[in-house]
C-alpha cells in the first residue's frame, strides 16, 4: 500500500446457506453489539429489517408529502389561471370550479408522489454506489442470484479474526475480510 493509498472501510464478509440462517445470524450478531451491520440477498428478506435494527421506512411519509405538493400545487395553478390570469366564463359556471381540477389535481399528485418514491428511495438508499468494498470479493457476485451476505464492519478495537469466528460459529459457509481501497 502506498503513501497515497486510502483505505475505504474493512468489512468481515460471512455467506449464509439459507435466508433464515442469514436473518439468525444478523440477529445474533446485532444481540453481541454489532452495529453497521447490512445483509445482501436477491430478494427482499422477511424479518431482515427487524433483525438489522432498522427504523420504520420513511418512504410512505415522502410519498404522501410529494403528493400533497402536487395536490396544492395544481389546485393552486388551475386557481390562478382560471380566476385571475385568464378568467373565462363558460355557460354562466363559477370561475373556481373544484369538479373540473379533479382529474388534473388528480394526475399531478400521483405523478409527483411517484417522483418523489422514485427520488426518496435513491436518496434513501444512497445510489447509485458505483463502488463498494465488497464489491473486491469474487464470490459475492452470488448475492444477486441465489448467495446470502452479512457485512460486518471491522472496527479497530476488535480483531477480523474475532468477528470471522463468531460469524462461523454462526453457520457461515465462507468468511473472508474485504478492504476498500482507492488511490
Amino acid at each position: 500500500m502506498s503513501a497515497e493509498t486510502k483505505v475505504l472501510e474493512t468489512l468481515v464478509l460471512a455467506e449464509f446457506a439459507t435466508p433464515e440462517a442469514l436473518v439468525d445470524a444478523t440477529r445474533q450478531m446485532r444481540e453481541k453489539g454489532y452495529e453497521g451491520m447490512d445483509t445482501y440477498s436477491p430478494y427482499p428478506l422477511h424479518g431482515g429489517s427487524e433483525a438489522l435494527g432498522l427504523p420504520p421506512s420513511r418512504v410512505p411519509f415522502i410519498a404522501l408529502c410529494a403528493g400533497l405538493t402536487g395536490t396544492a400545487t395544481a389546485i393552486a395553478f388551475m386557481a390562478y389561471m382560471n380566476g385571475y390570469d385568464y378568467p373565462l366564463n363558460v355557460g354562466g359556471r363559477p370561475l373556481f370550479s373544484l369538479p373540473a381540477y379533479v382529474p388534473i389535481t388528480f394526475e399531478l399528485t400521483v405523478l409527483l408522489a411517484a417522483f418523489g418514491i422514485f427520488f426518496g428511495v435513491l436518496g434513501l438508499a444512497r445510489l447509485p454506489q458505483p463502488y463498494h468494498p465488497a464489491y473486491e470479493h469474487e464470490a459475492f457476485r452470488s448475492a444477486t442470484t441465489h448467495g446470502y451476505w452479512l457485512s460486518v464492519p471491522q472496527f479497530a478495537t476488535l480483531q477480523a479474526d474475532a468477528i470471522m469466528d463468531q460469524l462461523k460459529s454462526l453457520g457461515a459457509t465462507q468468511v473472508t475480510v474485504v478492504t476498500g481501497e482507492k488511490e
